[in-house]
């Protein structure tokens, strides 16, 4: 190439860089009020009155909820759990997925728009944020004006508040797994370094992502975002503008008819942009940073009965709704499709196994472990002996006596104490030695059964199979 054909004007514009990320732009978000905004709301006080307010709550004399690490014991109320009982974690893991899947089906990201956390904790640091920096136009005022000492007093005091709210959360959670008690007893500067980094942890991306990153989270870190779309189909009711009403748009005033002057309903005056969480249009579409929160069905209700026009130009209705034009009926029928019947089934029948699981389950838990050091022997009366160690686990909120007992071979009995007091919720190990007569088995192993009977309550017994030698 001829170096004149170089300096060209459009070898200099093929020649450009090309940038394949978008600047970000920071999202104003103008305050809404409405039924889904309340709905939000009622959302924001459940979640954290139960996520801030559970580990303050008491229940015969202990904390109700408590991971506790140390004692590697999970407190729920009443019912005590075991590293052992892991099976119930796996249960409630399996039983949030379909539940997401299920209700994913059915509305779209409604997990999204109103209990997820980083919606939840947006909504209060926003709250936060308006109360003292102002509405919209008074923030965006507030950014682009210069660094004044009321500039400074405002920021200051907002990331006061963020960062005091945030340490209580990072403070909550580590409640979740050491005794608020001990906690408190622990303030200021007693935690250890776990409890400091898990507290600092949490609270920081807490303050990080609810006050700074926001939509951010939404669109480019939560994975949710990206497959929800295949758990969506055009049955499924998601938030939708009905183009076919709304276009074309454009500013009028009330009194010019709208279909004579050849407009939609939509007056375009951008409220449903100005109110979005993730800054996106949803005239444009269907959009995977949607979160479905409804704050555009909130803002467009009002102003079409301002211009005297029915409500629902953005609305929560199906694909297939707004393209064959569905009555409310025809959209519940294609709603409850076999997909969702498959997912409610499965949902109902694992709800309903756990259930019964934990009906059933009985409160005592027993490893025989044979003594090492110590195999088989023969004892003073001409007797086999073996040596067992028996760990119980008493996984009531009340002591107990257990009594032991052998069987599998004949003449088999145990040596000594047959019965061992355990208090509540204690691990309790204790040595039993177990005679057999010579005569009745050959030599090598054979099966026998421990059982452990709770004293007064035929119910709370355990039977496990453990092996007896002969030399």
């Amino acid at each position: 190439m001829d170096s004149r054909e170089k300096n060209t004007p459009d070898a200099a514009v093929q020649a450009a860089p090309i940038s394949f990320y978008e600047k970000h732009k920071k999202v104003y978000i103008r305050d809404v009020k409405g039924w889904w905004n309340t709905w939000r709301w009622v959302f924001v006080w459940f979640t954290q009155i139960l996520f801030l307010g559970l580990p303050w709550v008491e229940w015969n004399g202990r904390q109700a909820v408590l991971f506790h690490l140390v004692e590697r014991k999970f407190y729920f109320f009443g019912l005590i759990l075991w590293p052992q009982d892991v099976f119930y974690l796996a249960l409630v893991l399996i039983i949030s997925a379909y539940a997401l899947f299920l209700f994913t089906a059915v509305a779209g990201r409604l997990f999204c728009g109103y209990a997820c956390p980083q919606t939840v904790y947006t909504e209060i640091f926003m709250w936060i944020e308006n109360r003292i920096e102002g509405d919209r136009s008074m923030r965006m005022k507030l950014d682009k004006g210069p660094l004044t000492a009321r500039k400074l007093r405002l920021k200051a005091s907002k990331h006061t508040i963020w960062i005091l709210f945030s340490l209580w959360t990072g403070f909550t959670l580590v409640a979740y797994f050491t005794p608020v008690k001990e906690l408190l007893a622990a303030l200021p500067f007693g935690f250890s370094g776990w409890e400091w980094f898990w507290m600092l942890f949490y609270g920081g991306f807490c303050y990080m992502q609810a006050g700074f990153l926001r939509e951010q989270v939404c669109k480019y870190m939560c994975p949710y975002a990206r497959f929800q779309g295949v758990m969506c189909d055009p049955d499924t009711l998601l938030i939708t503008y009905d183009p076919e009403r709304g276009e074309p748009r454009g500013a009028r005033r009330k009194s010019v008819d709208a279909k004579a002057a050849g407009f939609g309903d939509c007056i375009d005056c951008g409220l449903c942009v100005a109110v979005c969480p993730t800054g996106i249009d949803i005239r444009k579409g269907f959009q995977y940073e949607c979160i479905g929160c409804g704050a555009c069905i909130d803002v467009c209700n009002p102003v079409m009965d301002k211009v005297g026009l029915p409500r629902g130009l953005i609305r929560y209705t199906t694909e297939n709704a707004l393209a064959k034009h569905f009555s409310a009926k025809e959209i519940v029928g294609h709603i409850l499709r076999p997909r969702i019947m498959v997912y409610t089934a499965i949902l109902l029948a694992i709800i309903a196994a756990a259930a019964w699981s934990l009906a059933t389950r009985v409160p005592l838990k027993v490893d025989v472990i044979r003594d090492r050091f110590t195999l088989a022997r023969e004892a003073d009366d001409g007797r086999i002996e073996n040596v067992y160690n028996l760990k119980i686990m008493n996984t009531t909120e009340t002591p107990k006596r257990y009594a032991l007992s052998v069987d599998g071979l004949d003449g088999i009995e145990l040596v000594g104490s047959h019965s061992v007091d355990v208090n509540s919720a204690e691990n309790h190990e204790v040595t039993v030695v177990v005679r057999a007569p010579a005569e009745s088995g050959q030599r090598g192993a054979h099966t026998i059964h421990f059982e452990v009977k709770a004293e007064g309550d035929a119910a709370i017994a355990v039977r496990e199979k453990a092996t007896f030698l002969f030399p």
